[in-house]
């Protein structure tokens, strides 16, 4: 299933030798502008179109009622609830020791005040179609919370029902978001930076998706704020050694890989005798994945086992690029 490459005495550039993923090409950067324009134009109307055309729905109201976003905290399931819960409480404590009080500098008869002010209105994209990420919707909107930022705003693409799932609902409720939107895609994108009939503008814009959302992003931030990097396609790079738990080292190249194609998935060690039992692992938890048609996409595209004459005493760690997940 997964590739392997022997880098042993291939020197320290590697350029060239290792398979990276796909950047996006202009077919796409023409598409997302024309995507933006539309919904820059006709509002609540493009957004319509073209969720019915990408999405397979068409909705009504575009915003999803508050009461359904309460609601969905009593209707998954109370051990999930939990989790979420646990993980929310987490990432807000975390963020709240990154809130730097205003602060003073004198010199010279000089004085200068720092202050770290929260914006309006943040806007959140969570992605959707492949799989659902209740803990997106918890990484971006609670340290938004944390920040103080009055309106915090959720876009997540619909289900084929036009419906949102219920455990992103429900991690909504949880970190505080005040309005949930049933858009996804460049669209969404498009609908905070702008504005329509519904939605009204955000001041940044936040989270993960596909190249289409990456893109849209991007072509959007002369007029909101967006993070400076381009978040996509995925990537993940364990590195591991006999000491290497086996099972976690497989579970580390399997949840990135999930995601879908367009991205890859990395394997490096300098002993051969840990990726033999890694990638078995790999094997074996794929072929009994709820979503195995994605990870062994991701797989064929370049998911590879390397061997490395480097050794490292750390243990296996896990760096991921931003996501890109489908929309």
């Amino acid at each position: 299933m997964l590739r392997r490459l022997d880098l042993r005495g291939a020197g320290n550039d590697l350029r060239g030798k290792l398979p990276r993923p796909d950047q996006a090409a202009e077919g796409p950067v023409a598409v997302v502008a024309e995507i933006l324009a539309d919904v820059r134009e006709r509002g609540d109307d493009a957004v319509r179109d073209l969720t019915e055309r990408f999405d397979g729905t068409r909705p009504g109201a575009l915003r999803v009622p508050p009461d359904a976003i309460t609601a969905a905290l009593d209707a998954i399931d109370p051990e999930l609830r939990t989790a979420l819960e646990v993980a929310a409480a987490g990432i807000r404590d975390f963020h709240q020791h990154q809130v730097v009080a205003e602060h003073t500098y004198e010199r010279d008869g000089i004085t200068v005040v720092g202050r770290k002010v929260p914006v309006d209105r943040a806007g959140c994209y969570v992605p959707g179609g492949r799989a659902i990420y209740p803990s997106t919707v918890l990484m971006t909107a609670v340290p938004a919370k944390v920040a103080g930022v009055p309106e915090v705003v959720l876009c997540v693409p619909p289900d084929k029902d036009g419906n949102v799932p219920l455990p992103t609902l429900a991690a909504a409720a949880i970190a505080g978001v005040d309005e949930v939107y049933a858009i996804g895609g460049a669209q969404a994108v498009g609908a905070m930076a702008y504005g329509t009939e519904s939605v009204r503008p955000v001041d940044v814009i936040v989270g993960p998706g596909n190249v289409f959302v990456a893109l849209a992003k991007r072509q959007v931030a002369g007029l909101v704020g967006v993070p400076s990097s381009f978040p996509g396609p995925s990537e993940v790079v364990v590195v591991a050694d006999d000491s290497t738990p086996v099972e976690l080292a497989a579970v580390d190249v399997i949840l990135q890989a999930e995601h879908g194609p367009g991205g890859l998935a990395w394997l490096i060690s300098w002993s051969e005798a840990a990726l033999d039992a890694i990638v078995a692992e790999i094997d074996a938890q794929v072929a009994v994945a709820p979503r195995r048609a994605d990870i062994e996409s991701t797989f064929a595209e370049g998911a590879t086992p390397c061997s490395s004459t480097h050794p490292s005493r750390r243990s296996p760690s896990r760096t991921p690029s931003p996501r890109s997940t489908s929309s």
